[in-house]
C-alpha cells in the first residue's frame, strides 16, 4: 500500500485528481494550488467502521478538549447537564448518529 503524499508547499494532505485532458493521475493539494504528477497510477481507499463504543470514547474526548468552545446557554435532554462542547465538521457527507 502506498504512503501518504503531503504538499511540499504547506505540508497539507495531497489528494488524488484526474487531469482528464491529459489523461494523467496528479496528486493536488485542496489548500493551495500545488500539484505533482503521480509516479504510480494505483490509488487505495480505506473505509474503516467503528463500533458505537469507539465512537463514544471519541466523543469523550472531545468534551475534554479545552481548546473548543463551549456554552452554558443549552441543557441535555438527557441528564439536563449544563454545559455543552460543539464544533463544526467541514463534510458535506458526514453525519453524526
Amino acid at each position: 500500500m502506498s504512503t501518504m503524499k503531503f504538499c511540499c508547499e504547506c505540508n497539507n494532505i495531497l489528494y488524488p485528481k484526474e487531469d482528464r485532458e491529459q489523461k494523467i493521475l496528479l496528486f493536488a493539494c485542496r489548500n493551495c494550488e500545488h500539484q505533482e504528477v503521480a509516479d504510480n497510477y494505483c490509488v487505495y481507499r480505506n473505509e474503516i467502521h467503528h463500533s458505537v463504543g469507539e465512537r463514544t470514547q471519541v466523543l469523550q474526548d472531545v468534551a475534554a478538549d479545552p481548546t473548543l468552545p463551549r456554552t452554558k446557554s443549552v441543557r441535555c435532554a438527557q441528564c439536563s447537564h449544563g454545559e455543552a462542547v460543539f464544533f463544526q465538521v467541514n463534510c458535506l457527507s458526514c453525519t453524526l448518529k
